[in-house]
């Protein structure tokens, strides 16, 4: 059977018109012939949507009881078992009741898909698991309920709603999306306008790399390898020399003039693992890419064009930028080099040659190290000037031996003078082994002449040996020279990188290692010569420092201990760069905690205005009502009627009066000024005052409090407030059978106060919520205040001294566990 196909009707926010949208596609199906059947969609109401479900067969939701409450789901079952050709889901993203056959409602549209069911869904933008940290951010809301990214990418058509933000405010407005109460909520929080263009070019961007995406798929399914130039794309060719910054920034500027277009910088390493470009360099130049805005990549490859090329076909490249060559003239003449090759076969992209101040000037300080050391070389030349002596002396008083095997032994010789100290020392003893060969074993014999032709090849395939011998041992001696160079460097980088991953704070971490590699004395990091970190005793200029590294034009980095060699400086070099690059992102890190409490701070204005503005029109509403009733000469209401209108005043009144201290006392422990006097007081004495506080609504509570309890030590009007919060929130909660019950007991040196209620109770993963400020779990109860009474009563708990903490009640419920000192007995 083959698998059912998913569309997914994608919006930036809620209101946009997806499920409409999804309905409209399931009529245009179900007009064509095609079985569909609607599997389960949510209308919140909105009668236009409900009108487009008139037609429709639906299959009938599943009843599932939870903790005492019923709750309606898809009926998973029952489509499978109706087995349409489509079927219309809703709310891609929603959480099932406990109790479903699955916890996600897209893993049941993975069974539909599955029994080759084709599915039409619906999906918010910010329910996207790679985007919910970003939307928190942006809204100051977290979304719980969310899909893996995978889950919408293999969708087979991803379909955006879009809508204007000034459109989704207006319908806002008209009640075409929440109920009434809520509009004014929700206009001055998630659906402003700045969050919902925000929003929107999430889902537009999103939206345009599932395109690329798939658009990458079909050029690799038909091996399309030309360029499509659907989008600009910039490569900056990096060979690791001081040149890269004018080639980046060149880059750069191209790709600012096409909004939207990409900029990848690139360096192709060699495949043999040998040292090659300046680590140091290439860390400088990769914070400047990024720093641009653009990306940074690392290739390997023997054939830099051919690798080049590649890379750019990979990502689609439209152009590369590379630098003019800045070899010699006659290293240019000897061969192309890699601007001409990769120009030649580049095809339809386009490259730019940047010329810049060391082209064709040659390759300055690219002398080779040696291969051995100098003690090695010395020994070479003695081995020569004394053992190619002894040999010539030894062959002369041995037995005679022919001209070939003479040349063989000397060869020999040379051999092993090459293995000793290198090249040149090789190359002197074949040039003096030839010498000997010629004047003590070629006829004529103590001349320095040939005479016959087949011995003077003899002697000149001698020297060619000799010297393509020594060439041959040199290089490979450099070559491991250089391979354990490489190797070392690349042990100390992953050593570093290691303890600034384990370190807390990353940049003295990095400093720290540093030091401990190179055994220093100090290492200190400055900044227009003003000292932002070290470790060690800090040397604060150059002419006390042992090695000063320049990073930028501000940023230095000096040492103290000892001198550096060459090889040892390169990799110093290469993390001065990071550390700068640690700096940054700490002062980054420092600026957006600095700026944390004031975006709180406005959030939680933002938050009050609106709830204030919804919240104090009830009671208020309530309480005019009543008193212009009672002034009112139009009608004439009896003595029952008065009374009752004088109680709904007076309850409107103490309800506002309650909201104002909460929102009072919150803003006091905000700018701790809230004053405590604390004294040793009797919990049978202060749990019925706040119970008489409740009125009617508390008599039904009961409690239990031992008669040998100890005093509670707090603030008996702060005590009294927090249980007055703590009772309302459980009576608002606890089903009438089971009313809330108030207990205490002794912990040690503490007492303990619960408040235990039996209604639906809290998921543990969300109990940190229910103390957010002007947030209640789930924003439906919008007609009980703002939300800050278990947010109030918390701080008013730590502000004397104790702790406010929810558990889960036996049998289903929410237990507030209220812990204070015990006071003094007696």
């Amino acid at each position: 059977m083959a698998r059912g196909e998913l569309r997914i009707f994608l919006g930036a926010a809620p209101g946009v018109g997806k499920t409409y949208t999804m309905l409209e596609e399931a009529h245009r199906r179900a007009e064509r012939g095609t079985d569909v059947v609607v599997a389960f969609v949510e209308t919140h109401g909105r009668k236009h949507t409900q009108a487009m479900l008139a037609d429709l067969e639906t299959v009938p939701r599943r009843e599932v009881r939870y903790r005492g409450a019923r709750f309606t789901e898809m009926d998973l079952d029952a489509v499978l078992a109706r087995h349409p050709e489509i079927a219309v889901v809703d709310e891609l993203a929603h959480t099932n009741v406990p109790g479903s056959r699955h916890e996600k409602r897209w893993q049941d549209v993975h069974d539909l898909l599955d029994a080759g069911i084709d599915v039409l869904t619906t999906v918010n933008i910010q329910h996207l698991e790679s985007l919910n940290d970003v939307v928190a951010r942006i809204t100051g809301v977290e979304q719980r309920e969310t899909v893996p990214d995978s889950v919408v990418r293999a969708a087979e058509q991803v379909e955006l709603v879009d809508m204007t933000p000034e459109a989704l405010r207006r319908r806002m407005a008209h009640g075409n999306i929440y109920r009434p109460e809520k509009i004014d909520a929700a206009l001055g929080n998630y659906f402003r306008t700045g969050n919902l263009g925000a929003l929107r070019e999430l889902a537009l961007l999103w939206l345009a790399d599932k395109v690329e995406d798939q658009l990458e798929k079909y050029r690799a399914d038909h091996r399309i390898s030309a360029t499509w130039e659907t989008r600009e794309r910039v490569v900056v060719a990096l060979t690791g020399g001081p040149e890269g910054d004018t080639l980046i920034r060149r880059a750069a500027r191209i790709a600012a003039r096409d909004k939207g277009a990409d900029l990848m910088a690139v360096h192709v390493t060699r495949n043999d693992g040998l040292a090659g470009a300046d680590p140091a360099i290439l860390a400088r130049h990769r914070l400047l890419v990024e720093s641009l805005g653009g990306t940074y990549h690392q290739v390997v490859g023997a054939d830099v064009p051919r690798a080049l090329l590649d890379f750019a076909g990979a990502v689609n490249a439209t152009q590369i930028v590379l630098g003019a060559s800045s070899r010699g003239r006659l290293a240019q003449l000897l061969s192309a080099g890699v601007g001409v090759t990769t120009t030649a076969r580049s095809g339809s992209i386009d490259v730019h040659l940047v010329t810049h101040e060391r082209a064709a000037q040659g390759r300055r300080g690219s002398r080779l190290p040696a291969a051995l050391s100098r003690g090695r070389r010395i020994a070479g030349f003695v081995a020569t000037l004394i053992g190619l002596p002894a040999l010539t002396g030894l062959l002369h008083a041995g037995p005679s031996l022919s001209l070939t095997n003479d040349i063989l032994l000397f060869l020999a010789a040379v051999v092993g003078v090459s293995l000793i100290g290198g090249l040149w020392p090789a190359l002197l003893a074949a040039i003096f082994g030839s010498l000997l060969l010629n004047y003590f074993f070629t006829p004529p014999l103590g001349r320095f002449t040939i005479a016959e032709g087949d011995n003077l090849l003899a002697l000149a395939i001698f020297v060619v040996v000799a010297l393509a011998v020594s060439w041959v041992v040199d290089t490979a001696a450099r070559k491991t020279r250089q391979a354990a160079q490489a190797g070392a460097d690349a042990q100390i980088l992953a050593t570093v990188a290691g303890g600034v991953l384990r370190g807390e704070r990353p940049l003295i971490a990095l400093l720290d290692r540093l030091r401990e590699t190179f055994t220093l004395e100090s290492v200190t990091l400055l900044d227009a010569g003003v000292v932002v970190a070290g470790v060690g005793e800090e040397c604060t200029t150059a002419r006390d420092a042992d090695v000063e590294v320049k990073v930028d034009d501000t940023m230095t980095m000096l040492l103290c201990g000892h001198p550096l060699e060459a090889s040892d400086r390169r990799i110093v070099e290469a993390f001065a760069a990071q550390a700068t690059l640690a700096l940054r992102q700490e002062r980054l890190a420092a600026e957006a905690a600095a700026a944390r409490p004031l975006a709180e701070a406005d959030r939680m204005r933002t938050a009050l205005l609106a709830a204030v503005s919804h919240d104090l029109r009830t009671p208020l509403a309530s309480a005019k009502a009543a008193v212009a009733g009672l002034r009112s000469d139009e009608v004439d209401f009896g003595e029952e009627d008065r009374r009752e209108l004088l109680a709904t005043a007076d309850e409107s009144l103490d309800r506002l009066a309650r909201l104002v201290t909460n929102l009072l006392d919150m803003s006091r422990l905000q700018a701790g000024a809230l004053g405590v006097d604390a004294v040793d007081l009797g919990a049978e004495d202060i749990v019925p005052l706040a119970l008489d506080h409740l009125g009617p609504d508390g008599r039904p509570v009961a409690v239990h409090i031992p008669d040998d309890l100890p005093p509670v030590h707090a603030d008996p009007g702060l005590l009294e407030r927090i249980l007055v919060n703590l009772v309302a929130n459980a009576l608002r909660h606890s089903p009438p059978d089971r009313p809330p019950v108030v207990t205490a007991s002794t912990l040690g040196d503490t007492i303990e106060l619960r408040v235990i209620d039996h209604g639906a109770g809290i998921p543990e993963d969300r109990w940190d919520h229910v103390f957010l400020p002007f947030q209640r779990l789930g924003d439906r109860d919008n007609g009980t205040g703002v939300g800050l009474g278990l947010a109030l009563s918390r701080g008013l708990t730590e502000a004397m001294g104790g702790t406010l903490i929810p558990d889960h009640t036996p049998g289903g419920g929410l237990t507030m566990i209220l812990t204070l000192p015990a006071g003094k007995s007696g």
